[in-house]
């Protein structure tokens, strides 16, 4: 008995397993390799979350942010307003209506300039994006015809039929079967009668 715990202690003693550790020299210990790939994983996205982390902004720029973000609602809800307005008090829309009706000229004049450069700068970025769609959609259209004209050539107009142009070998190949061993066996071996 004694025999046995010395070669046992001496395999597994001391708090190590060398059986263990011997095979971990030849094969890869799999619940360590899974700890470093998920240590890796996570270092990744850490890496990748810190790319879309948002530089620091004081409270000027976050003010600003706001402030740029305030007239389209405004005059949007501010149009529905006023015809919510008139049906509401439309003595009270007509006094205030009459108060517009005093601007001068030149001031309306600037109001369309700022609102126009506010908006305009919008609608031309969308406008030239829609252009560069088109000019894309436009570049591929030799490349459809090209498609087009190959599938033509083809001669699907008749599902099962091949079209040959003239060519005699071509039209007596698509016209003979081909060799079936197996079934010439079956018709040989007495299966069909």
């Amino acid at each position: 008995m004694a025999l046995i715990d010395t070669a046992l202690g001496t395999i597994f003693g001391n708090g190590r397993n060398v059986v263990r550790e011997t095979a971990e020299v030849f094969r890869e210990n799999a619940e360590a390799a899974g700890d470093r790939a998920t240590a890796r994983h996570l270092a990744a996205l850490h890496q990748f979350g810190g790319e879309f982390v948002p530089p620091a902004r004081g409270r000027f720029d976050r003010l600003m942010d706001a402030i740029n973000r305030l007239p389209r609602p405004a005059l949007a809800l501010g149009t529905l307003g006023l015809f919510v307005a008139a049906m509401v008090d439309p003595v009270w829309f007509a006094a205030r209506m009459q108060g517009i009706a005093l601007v001068p000229e030149p001031l309306w004049w600037l109001l369309g300039a700022i609102v126009s450069f506010y908006f305009g700068a919008r609608h031309q970025a969308k406008g030239q994006e829609f252009q560069a769609r088109i000019v894309h959609s436009m570049a591929q259209v030799p490349t459809v015809v090209d498609n087009l004209a190959q599938l033509r050539r083809v001669g699907a107009e008749t599902p099962g039929v091949a079209r040959s142009d003239g060519d005699a070998d071509l039209t007596l190949d698509a016209l003979t079967p081909e060799r079936n061993p197996a079934l010439e066996a079956w018709r040989h071996g007495g299966g069909l009668r």
